[in-house]
């Protein structure tokens, strides 16, 4: 079947998360979450020097940094927890025609680092992009971000190699970029080793 971008509108529900698109009401919320120097220190938005203390400096940023325009764009929020928002993550960089795409932009607020949020959402993500005839889904991370690679590590997904000096950080170094993927012959592994992470992360319950 031919690869098709999914409705951006339409909510995803795992066990633990729920996706939906992520709209400027959700920007408080975000920033509750994710507004804080350990996040960006990890590499998410350019590095530490793109922290913002302050929420309308962080809200301009965030404004400027999530592809709005051209990716699903999705806030995650703990089901059991009144729906409460506790990150970002983006389904993006659509090539309808190599049928690929991207998995990416993605900050958890500290507090669910560990639990089984990021293997949900990533289990949302991956089995949408598959279910719309994409072949190859690409992940990656800073090469300075090893929280980031461990945690595309532990998905299951190839490693392909580290492109150099690709973008500059916020602090004007220059970026290295480890690059990984999944594609369909892979999936069915990857999403067996998803679902039992995540059968293990149910036991203990996400606030």
């Amino acid at each position: 079947m031919p690869a098709t971008r999914p409705d951006p509108a339409a909510p995803l529900d795992g066990a633990l998360v729920r996706l939906r698109a992520l709209t400027e009401a959700d920007l408080p919320a975000l920033f509750d979450a994710v507004g804080h120097p350990e996040v960006f220190a990890g590499g998410w938005g350019g590095g530490a020097a793109a922290y913002r203390e302050d929420y309308a400096a962080w809200a301009d940023f965030a404004r400027g940094y999530l592809p709005w325009a051209t990716g699903n764009v999705y806030a995650v929020s703990v089901r059991e927890a009144a729906d409460a928002v506790v990150g970002t993550t983006t389904l993006g960089d659509f090539d309808l025609r190599n049928e690929a795409t991207h998995i990416g932009w993605t900050a958890y607020a500290p507090r669910v680092w560990g639990t089984g949020v990021n293997a949900d959402a990533k289990l949302l993500l991956l089995s949408t992009a598959f279910a719309h005839g994409f072949e190859r889904v690409r992940l990656q991370a800073d090469v300075l971000n090893t929280r980031s690679r461990a945690a595309i590590e532990r998905l299951g997904a190839h490693p392909e190699g580290v492109l150099r000096h690709v973008q500059r950080r916020a602090d004007g170094s220059w970026r290295d970029t480890a690059v990984y993927s999944v594609l369909r012959e892979e999936w069915p592994r990857v999403e067996a080793g998803l679902r039992a992470r995540l059968d293990a992360a149910r036991a203990t319950p996400v606030r």
